[in-house]
């Protein structure tokens, strides 16, 4: 494996060194906060250690986005209202639902403030985007820094509204946009074998499912064009030429740089500006310190199961921490568990509780056996990148979603909330532990995704930099998002073949009544 490796990275190097090189450009990165800064971050520190100038537009109440860095230059909106205190106290009512196994009506009370969350997080975000360009000294001020492109990720999106007032070519950094999943406002996408995020299907639906999926669809849309969009919409015809709506910008961008690939998600259709780069924040593990190399170390033969819930999730409900505790204490492995808040009256010697672990590191390390996770794209990523089966406990958004697909390809397996308890928990780790097929498939997985010849993070530079060279990448979008639905479609081209043929059949059978009525008159004429 060792002399292939080698091998990919000397092709690798040469593929590169034939690219044209681009000298440092000037890049504006209007990023999302939270566990998506996580990804822009990376993809930041790479472009920066390439020699490029990068300027961060962040809100002065940021979560994760310091001021002040070594990264970058920071453009700071002042912004009153904190929407992590909202956030917090949705996840709180989610994880309650979830646990006492939501009806029909706490499902739909729970996308009533989910849907009012996104709406209002986007509210929240056009009113600052206002702001910018009520600014005339502000506005002037990114004007004449000349900026090459920007680099923005529309999960929330007035970068994509920003660049195109100052017409600056857009690169994205993507997996989610104002409406879900940003495939589906980007490629044909068919809902027969297509899952919607959030329905819990794979690609393989039978007719009850595929009802299903359109529903899930239908909301999304709602979602779009009723709740979000026209907080977009209101900016775009104030600020922008000729008016624009917030989906055909989108799709208006040069490059998208999309966080997965078809090693974790299914196949589907996709667009040439499309580059999939999956897993590009993962990286060679490095060595632990000195005290965590002991720990793991003394696990013997028995290995390690490391165990965390991400990064918005402070601690769960103390019964449920303890009964995990309890089942961790049972086994014979050693447990690193990242857990804050009031320790499990439960806890064994043989686990030990910390406030952060470095997790790609222990992904890494050999005597680490199974990864207890939420499903956050990044902690799913980093397992297949590392071949670790996970026991996924998914808690809210596309966490469900993201560990189907590992339990879809038999590296892992999935304890919903409301299932959640000491029986489940200790069966759920004596399967992955003792059952070597979870193992042998995740890192078949793992072999698939290395096999490339460019690794992700070097695909994603290459196409920011092209964008950089060129100015943009217009040669690669489609015409067809400026297409009318109907043209689209081709019902206008339908629509006159129908005609056609109607008028044909028509002219026919006038003339066939025409003949027949002249022949009767004939007869009529004779017997007369």
């Amino acid at each position: 494996m060792s002399k292939y490796y080698g091998i990919a990275c000397l092709l690798s190097l040469y593929v590169m060194s034939l690219a044209p090189s681009c000298d440092g450009g000037s890049i504006l990165v209007f990023p999302v906060d939270g566990s998506h800064w996580i990804n822009m971050k990376v993809l930041m520190e790479e472009l920066q250690s390439r020699g490029h100038k990068l300027t961060v537009i962040r809100a002065s109440n940021s979560w994760y986005i310091p001021e002040q860095s070594p990264l970058y230059t920071t453009v700071n909106l002042q912004m009153e209202e904190a929407f992590e205190d909202f956030f917090d106290i949705f996840l709180e009512k989610q994880i309650k639902a979830q646990r006492e196994g939501a009806s029909a009506l706490t499902f739909l009370k729970l996308t009533k403030d989910f849907l009012h969350m996104i709406s209002h997080a986007h509210a929240i975000w056009c009113e600052a985007l206002e702001k910018i360009l009520e600014d005339d000294k502000m506005v002037k001020s990114l004007l004449d820094a000349k900026y090459d492109l920007m680099l923005t990720d529309p999960a929330i999106a007035p970068g994509v509204v920003l660049a195109k007032h100052l017409k600056l070519p857009v690169v994205l950094n993507v997996r989610w946009v104002t409406s879900g999943d940003g495939q589906f406002q980007l490629a044909p996408s068919p809902l027969s074998y297509i899952p919607v995020p959030g329905s819990g299907f794979t690609d393989k639906m039978d007719f009850l499912q595929r009802a299903q999926n359109l529903f899930y669809y239908s909301i999304t849309q709602f979602q779009q064009y009723v709740l979000v969009g026209p907080s977009y919409d209101a900016v775009c015809e104030k600020y922008i030429e000729g008016g624009c709506d917030i989906i055909s910008l989108l799709q208006d961008a040069d490059i998208w740089l999309f966080r997965s690939d078809f090693v974790f998600d299914f196949p589907r259709p996709t667009m040439p500006n499309v580059i999939y780069m999956g897993g590009f924040q993962c990286k060679q593990a490095q060595p632990l310190s000195a005290e965590l190399e002991d720990f793991m170390q003394s696990a013997g033969e028995h290995g390690v199961i490391i165990m965390t819930l991400g990064t918005l999730v402070n601690a769960l409900p103390p019964d449920l921490a303890d009964e995990i505790a309890s089942i961790f204490a049972k086994l014979h492995q050693k447990v690193i568990w990242r857990h804050i808040g009031a320790r499990p009256s439960t806890v064994g010697n043989n686990t030990l509780i910390v406030d952060w672990m470095p997790q790609k590191d222990l992904l890494g390390h050999p005597q680490t056996k199974v990864f207890v996770a939420h499903g956050g794209t990044n902690g799913v990523q980093e397992a297949i990148y590392h071949g670790v089966p996970v026991l996924g406990i998914p808690l809210f958004f596309d966490q469900f979603d993201n560990l189907l697909r590992l339990q879809a390809r038999g590296a892992g397996t999935i304890i919903r909330l409301n299932e959640l308890n000491g029986e489940t928990f200790e069966q759920g780790l004596r399967e992955l532990l003792h059952q070597e097929h979870y193992r042998d498939n995740m890192q078949r997985l793992s072999r698939l995704h290395r096999d490339q010849p460019l690794s992700p993070m070097d695909q994603a530079v290459f196409w920011v930099e092209y964008v950089i060279r060129h100015k943009g990448a217009a040669h690669l979008r489609t015409q067809a998002y400026k297409m009318p639905w109907y043209s689209y479609y081709c019902v206008d081209v339908l629509l006159l073949l129908l005609s056609a043929v109607i008028g044909t059949v028509l002219c026919v059978v006038a003339l066939f009544r025409f003949l027949c009525s002249r022949n009767r008159t004939k007869i009529k004429d004779k017997k007369q």
